[in-house]
């Protein structure tokens, strides 16, 4: 793992709610930071199956684009009895025909996969959420930071908080979900905290400890 200096770093996302969690997450270790719709660069096709090739993909064009160090979240719900689908195309799923993501339209058809499963009992909604941090350099050199957390699918969807899938995802071990948490609760990870609810959170704090020395 290549050490991260402190300095100026590229979010590579144009996706708001994502930029406010990494801004969130990323706020306490004196980076000087500016996203990638910021700085008017393009999104790259995702091309990749799995979320560490899409999360390459992102931070890679980033970093050769502006010349710095740039960090990268590829991310996704991943529901066992739908194959590990929506999976890399989570987004995707929430897309309408006219090309703008609806991601209620999304959790329908979560819900409607399942239903045609007949997954009706907890065990047959088991879910996680996966986030896969990547940092790039110009260089072309990678690092990857994977956070997961299990837990289930509910439905009707709850709660008007987070952003995505969040208000379909009930974490293990809590009564209500993503959508229903403040985000101090969800992702209020901090170095010197012992543990990290989501996903986005818990790759943050490999982040911290493997890339900056700080656990």
């Amino acid at each position: 793992m290549r050490k991260l200096e402190k300095g100026r770093l590229v979010v590579a996302t144009h996706n708001k709610g994502k930029l406010r969690e990494i801004d969130d997450l990323i706020g306490p270790f004196g980076f000087e930071t500016q996203s990638a719709g910021e700085l008017g660069l393009s999104e790259p096709d995702e091309t990749g199956t799995t979320f560490e090739e899409n999360a390459a993909i992102k931070a890679l064009a980033a970093a050769k684009a502006t010349g710095l160090p740039a960090l990268s979240d590829d991310s996704g719900l991943v529901v066992d009895m739908l194959g590990g689908a929506p999976g890399v195309y989570t987004a995707n799923w929430a897309e309408l025909p006219d090309g703008t993501r609806d991601f209620l339209h999304g959790m329908r058809k979560v819900e409607d996969a399942l239903q045609d499963k007949g997954a009706v009992s907890p065990d047959q909604r088991r879910a996680r959420f996966v986030s896969v941090i990547c940092i790039a350099w110009p260089d072309g050199h990678t690092d990857f930071y994977r956070g997961e957390v299990e837990g289930g699918i509910v439905w009707p969807p709850r709660g008007d908080k987070g952003f995505g899938y969040d208000p379909l995802f009930r974490p293990d071990g809590y009564d209500r979900t993503f959508g229903e948490m403040q985000a101090e609760e969800k992702h209020g990870w901090k170095p010197g905290m012992a543990q990290a609810l989501s996903h986005r959170a818990r790759a943050f704090r490999l982040f911290a400890r493997d890339a900056l020395g700080i656990e």
